[in-house]
């Protein structure tokens, strides 16, 4: 019989963030949500405190700062979690500024102690704790009350049978040593940075006892329904392993959509693999993915698509267009400014759940770039490896298209050193015969599967991509690698 104490885990109502805390926060847990101005730490407390509140589960919030309680709540109101109903009904403030300003940490302690006797909340938040320690430091024995005082807090937390949260403005968590992170079970640090006319969000469970968290940096979202964060894509090794093992297999191939490129892929590209289609612009990438999922349709496989580089309206042909409108291939919104992959990820996942997804496109990975905010440039390469690597784990089918220029005299499969990421790649290029480019296509690889090594020319016309049964070779005197033509 175990003699484990369990924990209950209480639901944040924050979108994302109970899968980086490891399920929801340890109730009677002693909380710090800290980070720099404006980085939304008030915020997240009253998504938090609207969410969890109710006449069972009271909530108490101090403030501490000369702000009226009455000011704050016009701003926060204008998010959908905000209830007025549970204002004083299940939520109460309390100023504390007054307390503060006489320097009595003693004081401070008794007035929070008696609200928290009077009205037995089950979550108590303080904002902001900086000032205390910002008072503190004005007084020539300001270090040694302050550990007092928070020693006090904690152990008052612990007999009042409450979670609490305290927020407060810090510049990095190595550059602070304030006994408060000793003494909090979890710590929350939200950060905003600039990086040329971009701002991304961030938020780092530094510390959250007794429980797994996520570990690392990952994005976050204000918008009018409050708070989003979209955990950062960790590689789970079993479950990748278990992936390749079940792909590689061949036991099943899915239809490209397009006659004769079945054939030279020795039947199909393997269902879970990620495949790269890669070409210089107008050699049809677009195309051939927008066939890849239209046969995805016609087979009963539902699709989603994330286009880059054009409105869906100009990017989807007429046919697919319609199997948009009937709901059987979803478009990832992708015109927002300052995307994260991440934040793609998340909406892929949420796409592909909702509508039993099995092929996804990504068109292309050169506007993907584009429209990521500058800070993820550097990463761009690591990212993606960490998002192909969970959608192949969910068992969908990825084809992606990059652009490359044709310089005629050498090969190259990415721009980005990516090619590696892909099990398949499909190469588009251009020739010339008798004075004029024809496209031609080639299978480069397909991991674990023999396939065809003839380069094929293909036209592109009104039905999609007309691929020519036989291999360029096979026409005298063409020569291939560069510019060709007839002897």
């Amino acid at each position: 019989m175990s003699k484990k104490v369990s924990i209950r885990r209480l639901p944040t109502g924050v979108p994302g963030l109970d899968n980086l805390l490891g399920g929801g926060l340890p109730e009677f847990s002693f909380n710090l949500i800290a980070g720099t101005p404006g980085s939304g730490k008030t915020t997240l407390a009253h998504q938090i405190m609207f969410s969890l509140a109710n006449p069972d589960n009271r909530a108490l919030f101090f403030t501490v700062l000369g702000e009226p309680a009455l000011k704050m709540l016009r701003y926060q109101q204008q998010f959908s979690f905000f209830d007025i109903d549970k204002i004083n009904e299940s939520i109460r403030f309390v100023n504390l500024s007054a307390d503060l300003m006489g320097g009595d940490f003693d004081r401070v302690l008794s007035r929070i102690a008696e609200e928290v006797r009077d009205y037995t909340p089950s979550l108590v938040f303080v904002d902001s704790f900086r000032s205390v320690v910002q008072a503190t430091n004005t007084r020539e024995s300001g270090m040694s009350d302050l550990q007092r005082f928070v020693q006090q807090l904690g152990m008052q937390m612990t007999s009042w049978q409450a979670t609490t949260f305290l927020m407060g403005e810090y510049l990095t968590p190595e550059a602070e040593s304030s006994p408060v992170f000793t003494v909090a079970d979890g710590i929350l640090w939200l950060s905003q940075n600039m990086h040329r006319n971009s701002m991304v969000r961030k938020m780092q469970v530094v510390k959250m006892r007794g429980q797994a968290q996520a570990p690392g940096l990952h994005t976050f979202r204000i918008s009018d329904e409050g708070i989003q964060v979209f955990p950062r894509a960790i590689i789970k090794e079993d479950a990748s392993a278990e992936a390749a093992v079940k792909a590689y297999s061949g036991e099943k191939r899915v239809s490209m959509g397009i006659p004769g490129l079945d054939d030279m892929m020795g039947g199909g590209l393997p269902a879970g693999y990620s495949l790269l289609v890669v070409g210089p612009s107008g050699s049809g990438k677009t195309v051939l993915a927008t066939e890849f999922l239209a046969e995805g349709v016609k087979r009963g496989e539902a699709g989603v698509i994330a286009a880059f580089e054009k409105s869906p309206g100009q990017l989807l042909s007429n046919e697919l267009n319609r199997l948009v409108k009937a709901g059987q291939v979803g478009v990832i919104n992708t015109r927002c400014l300052d995307l994260s992959i991440d934040q793609i990820l998340h909406d892929l996942i949420e796409m592909i759940h909702r509508m039993k997804a099995r092929r996804v496109v990504i068109d292309s990975l050169s506007g993907f770039e584009l429209a990521l905010a500058p800070e993820f440039h550097e990463d761009f390469r690591g990212s993606l490896y960490r998002m192909i690597a969970e959608l192949t784990d969910m068992g969908v089918t990825i084809l992606m298209t990059s652009e490359l220029e044709d310089r005629y005299t050498d090969l190259r499969f990415s721009p980005f050193g990516s090619a590696f990421l892909a099990d398949a790649i499909i190469v588009q290029r251009y020739v010339e015969i008798v004075g004029q480019f024809k496209r031609a296509c080639s299978v480069v690889k397909i991991r674990g599967s023999e396939h065809s090594k003839d380069i094929r020319l293909y036209d592109i016309t009104d039905e999609g991509i007309s691929l020519s049964k036989n291999a360029l070779s096979d026409y005298t005197g063409i020569m291939t690698g560069r510019p060709m033509s007839y002897p």
